[in-house]
């Protein structure tokens, strides 16, 4: 039977010590990117393959990260999760995945099996209902570092990674302005998130800027829900009071509102014109295809899987830094100026 290769032949492969083998094959912060790519590609070309439970038995680590997400049935946290395991799986990782199908008794139900299971870490986008602050604070005391992304906590000292979501809701509704459109509602997200506010400030403040009137009416409180986006624009075309456009908490809202107008006969962006957020990838497959803001989903996985493993490997050292990155307007045919706004 064939030997299996072991750290010690990596390091003779590539003439260096094992300590910084082992280093840059847990990517540790202390060794540099081109020691840690030559560790990485030599390790694959070598077939080398880590010894789990060596490595759980190693310091008592079980070398498992927990992650709770929201949901999910759209396209947005799977894509975020492959960038979390990508940089997971480089560093010896394993990922634990829960869902809190939006409850916050399901996520903390979630939080409490992941602590059982001796994690290392916690990734987590908290659910449409609140926040468990006293949980993530015990978790926290307990060791367990706690690292939040998109939804994130207000109540905690915790990393972050997140994008300017007031920034972004500001472009996507100063958009619709600058295509004529004078009338424009906004379908809002939960009111326990604080992404919710942000873009909401957002909304509010480009027309604000722009001079457009702003009543009761202006903004909906709907929720995350394709089905809620639904019910949302059914309601408004019932009534007399029809607006020139929507901008949306997220593009199922978006995509339900679509429907809701299809069915109804109103055209899209003739009579109403929509714009979503977090750039599902049915936005590009829908007719009239959705105006989006698109996030960078990889990079804020990576980002997220390498904070937890810093906090990891520097416990007593408090850094809960945010991470902010950038995203991006895809301007599509739901927003384009009919002419006659």
């Amino acid at each position: 039977m064939k030997r299996q290769t072991t750290i010690k032949d990596i390091a003779k492969y590539l003439n260096i010590s094992v300590a910084t083998v082992s280093r840059a094959l847990a990517n540790l912060p202390n060794v540099k990117a081109t020691t840690r790519n030559k560790v990485l590609n030599a390790a694959k070309q070598l077939n080398y393959h880590p010894n789990l439970i060596a490595l759980k038995l190693q310091k008592n680590r079980s070398r498992l990260i927990g992650l709770v997400v929201p949901e999910l049935r759209t396209s947005f946290f799977p894509l975020v999760i492959a960038g979390i395991q990508k940089v997971l799986s480089s560093a010896n990782y394993q990922l634990i995945i829960t869902q809190s199908d939006e409850s916050k008794t399901i996520e903390a139900q979630n939080l409490q099996m992941l602590e059982n299971h001796n994690v290392e870490g916690i990734i987590i986008s908290i659910s449409r209902e609140g926040e468990n602050k006293e949980l993530y604070t015990k978790l926290m005391q307990n060791g367990i570092p706690l690292v939040f992304f998109n939804r994130v906590t207000t109540l905690v000292n915790a990393p972050k990674v997140i994008i300017d979501d007031y920034k972004f809701a500001f472009l996507a509704t100063e958009h619709l302005i600058y295509n004529g459109f004078k009338k424009i509602y906004h379908f809002a997200g939960p009111k326990n998130l604080c992404i919710t506010e942000k873009r909401k400030k957002g909304f509010i403040d480009a027309m604000h800027k722009h001079h457009k009137e702003l009543t009761d009416k202006s903004i909906i409180t709907v929720g995350v829900l394709m089905e809620k986006g639904y019910a949302a624009m059914k309601q408004v075309l019932a009534t007399q009071d029809i607006p020139d456009a929507v901008f949306c908490f997220n593009d199922p809202l978006a995509l339900g509102a679509l429907k809701a107008m299809k069915e109804e006969d109103i055209r899209c962006p003739e009579q109403i014109a929509l714009v979503g957020f977090s750039e599902t990838e049915i936005a590009q497959l829908v007719t009239p295809t959705l105006t989006s803001v698109a996030q960078p989903t990889l990079e804020i996985g990576m980002a997220a899987a390498n904070l937890v493993i810093e906090q990891i490997n520097t416990p007593d050292t408090l850094n809960p830094h945010t991470i902010c990155l950038n995203a991006c307007l895809n301007i599509r045919d739901s927003s384009q100026s009919s002419g006659n706004k």
